[in-house]
């Protein structure tokens, strides 16, 4: 069975110009992702990742180049273009977990949703079916403050997932958690991945980045490795600190 390309980038440039100098943040980056994939995305600081999130993420546009997006060319769409199709097919989670302190863990949930102009019955469908994925429909009454922090990040993941996105799309996602807390999130990332969803994992740290199933990574602007995250060359070249400024 064929699967369906949902990422497509296509010698894609994003040049920054820092007074007389152009940066090239990516570089001719050319991949494709398809339904049911777990990429991560790994490369240190100034690889060039954070660029290919926002690109991925409709949040910036590519100097040159094209990218695709669900067979949608996104790469010349105004900003209001690309919020459309950013509320619609992408869902996100972010290290910190951007939860609203008086709302309830439902709540929080619904929001997206509100803004969006779904129903207030089907916004309440889709925040109790995310929750009791991520294992927390008994707390969807709690405040966020009552939860931990992994609880948190799964009530974000449960944000993310109350979209019905066509790709999850998580940035460091355990970069705030202890290591336990962390594995258990990556567990919860692994079983939405085996129940059928698309994740791209944005990562500066190998040990999270082999536990999806493909590894893309990113040195100055370039794609150094595509291919199995479970094959030697995937993570034999450990990362180094680059610049200060990520790009």
């Amino acid at each position: 069975m064929v699967l369906e390309q949902l990422i497509q980038l296509r010698d894609v440039y994003k040049i920054y110009q820092m007074g007389e100098e152009a940066v090239h943040a990516l570089d001719g980056v050319s991949f494709s992702i398809s339904q049911g994939e777990f990429v991560a995305i790994v490369g240190s600081s100034g690889s060039g990742k954070s660029t290919a999130m926002n690109i991925i993420g409709c949040l910036d546009v590519p100097t040159s180049g094209t990218y695709h997006l669900g067979g949608t060319d996104v790469s010349t769409m105004d900003d209001d273009q690309q919020a459309e199709i950013r509320n619609k097919m992408l869902g996100f989670i972010f290290q910190q977990y951007n939860l609203i302190p008086k709302l309830t863990v439902q709540e929080n949930v619904e929001l997206p949703l509100l803004y969006g102009g779904i129903s207030a019955e089907e916004r309440h469908k889709r925040a109790v079916q995310s929750l009791e994925r991520v294992g927390l429909a008994d707390k969807r009454r709690n405040l966020p403050s009552q939860l931990s922090g992994g609880q948190q990040q799964r009530v974000s993941i449960a944000r993310a997932l109350a979209g019905e996105p066509s790709v999850i799309l998580a940035d460091e996602p355990t970069g705030a958690l202890d290591s336990r807390t962390g594995r258990e999130v990556l567990s919860f990332l692994q079983k939405l991945n085996a129940e059928g969803d698309t994740v791209v994992l944005i990562t500066h740290d190998n040990s999270i980045a082999v536990k999806a199933k493909r590894i893309i990574r990113l040195q100055d602007g370039k794609i150094v490795y595509d291919g199995d995250a479970r094959a030697p060359e995937a993570v034999v070249q450990p990362l180094e600190s680059g610049e200060e400024a990520e790009a």
